[in-house]
């Protein structure tokens, strides 16, 4: 089993910044992907960005604002977010992809969640 824990999140004026961090703990795995998504009220959630095997990508709406970076030693990924938006607003959730040592197939995995919330 892999635990993944968010922090950064809080309340915002637009234009400002924010900085989410997720930390997957565990034992007997490996991370192929990690990233985030968000979901905001009575909307689907939705990719925001996503690190794989040094590559990146971004949801068309924060290209630019926001930059992914992962710690591969200490199994962390960070989002950076600057000049948020209203439209910004959501739960955003930590997602890791993994393999397991001892069994077979890709696992995925979801933090708590941690609310950004962009004032007008």
């Amino acid at each position: 089993q892999v635990q993944l824990v968010e922090s950064g999140g809080g309340l915002v004026q637009a234009g400002g910044s924010l900085t989410l961090s997720c930390a997957a703990s565990g034992s007997g795995f490996r991370i192929n992907a990690m990233g985030w998504y968000r979901q905001a009220p009575e909307k689907q959630r939705e990719l925001v960005a996503v690190t794989s095997g040094g590559s990146t990508n971004y949801a068309g709406s924060v290209k630019g604002r926001c930059t992914i970076s992962r710690d591969n030693a200490k199994n962390t990924v960070s989002l950076q977010m600057n000049s948020l938006k209203p439209e910004d607003t959501a739960v955003y959730y930590c997602n890791a992809v993994v393999v397991h040592i001892f069994k077979s197939g890709t696992y995925t995995y979801w933090g708590q969640g941690t609310q950004v919330t962009v004032a007008s």
